[in-house]
């Protein structure tokens, strides 16, 4: 597992939140809403706590209020490179 979030890990985190996508549609519509894949807020808040359980580590209090998949890994990875 590498130190940044990668669109495959987030498309597997996904699945367990009940939701198939494949990574090249995430890295294609990196702008469109969680919604638009099927994912709700419930299912993100699953997301992030699948995450830290994988990582061993909290996220931002405000990963869970991302609306798009880019705005997540940009969050989710400027976390892990910074440790904040």
């Amino acid at each position: 597992m590498s130190d940044r979030l990668t669109l495959e890990e987030l498309a597997a985190l996904m699945k367990t939140a009940g939701i198939t996508v494949d990574p090249i549609e995430l890295e294609s519509r990196p702008d469109s809403s969680f919604d638009e894949f099927g994912l709700d807020s419930l299912g993100l808040l699953g997301v992030v706590g699948e995450l830290e359980n994988r990582r061993g580590r909290a996220l931002p209090t405000d990963a869970d209020r991302c609306r798009t998949p880019g705005e997540f890994l940009d969050l989710v990875n400027h976390s892990l490179m910074t440790g904040a």
